[in-house]
């Protein structure tokens, strides 16, 4: 996957979590302060060339992470522009939104801060990192646990769905449309009982082993993490002070 391939292979990689959690809070109240789109906007370019420059994450990979949430955004934009509603006769109307632009624009340029704040976190730390910097915030164990499970099942599915794709393709079972869409349907139906099995089998296997508790990983020791979380906190404070400047 490319977040982890991000996030095991960036320059920041041993750096502390609470650092990098630190920066993308504060890139996250930077968002929120910022009160024009050319200021949200300039917090987003920020975040960005951090990520890719700070921590050396290849433009490529954070491009195609960062492309379906953009998308989305751009889509939802867009039907902000529209206000649907009902003319004298009572028949169902649309028509552009009076002065909605400038709103409009403020508030993608804030979801797009916001977006490379969290990328800035996804793409530089390991959910491994990430469940121990929230065991110690004291978040509840039932949430980080359903975290790694789903974190584990994720890999279950990608690799079910890359030999499945595999058997099929070596059948020809692409060769035409009419075929493809027959194998799609079969791959969709296998997967889901395939998947169900596994975590049946998942949960089973930890019930065999006395699981009943949390999960417990080991947490990797990062050097000189005081002095990163110390630099982070002051980097994000002036990023604050920033945004609300050019608002």
């Amino acid at each position: 996957m490319l977040i982890e391939q991000a996030a095991y292979g960036n320059r920041w990689r041993r750096v502390s979590p609470a650092a990098k959690g630190s920066l993308a809070l504060a890139g996250l109240l930077a968002a929120f302060v910022a009160a024009t789109p050319t200021a949200a906007a300039f917090v987003a370019l920020l975040l960005a060339l951090t990520t890719v420059l700070g921590a050396r994450v290849p433009a490529g990979v954070y491009l195609r992470v960062a492309a379906p949430a953009v998308g989305f955004l751009a889509l939802g934009s867009l039907s902000l522009l529209v206000a649907v509603g009902t003319d004298t006769a009572g028949h169902l109307s649309w028509e552009l939104a009076p002065d909605a632009g400038p709103r409009i624009a403020t508030v993608a340029g804030r979801s797009l801060a916001s977006l490379t704040a969290l990328l800035l976190l996804v793409l530089t730390t390991p959910l491994p990192d990430l469940i121990g910097l929230l065991r110690y915030l004291r978040v509840p164990e039932v949430l980080l646990d359903l975290m790694v499970l789903c974190y584990r099942m994720l890999f279950v599915l990608a690799a079910a769905v890359r030999d499945t794709l595999t058997a099929q393709s070596a059948r020809l079972g692409y060769a035409s449309l009419l075929h493809g869409w027959r194998s799609l349907g079969l791959l969709v139906a296998n997967l889901t009982v395939q998947i169900w099995q596994r975590a049946q089998a998942l949960h089973r296997a930890a019930l065999a082993r006395n699981g009943g508790g949390p999960l417990r990983f080991l947490s990797p020791g990062f050097a000189n993490a005081g002095r990163d979380t110390l630099l982070a906190a002051v980097a994000g404070t002036a990023l604050i002070l920033l945004a609300a400047g050019l608002g």
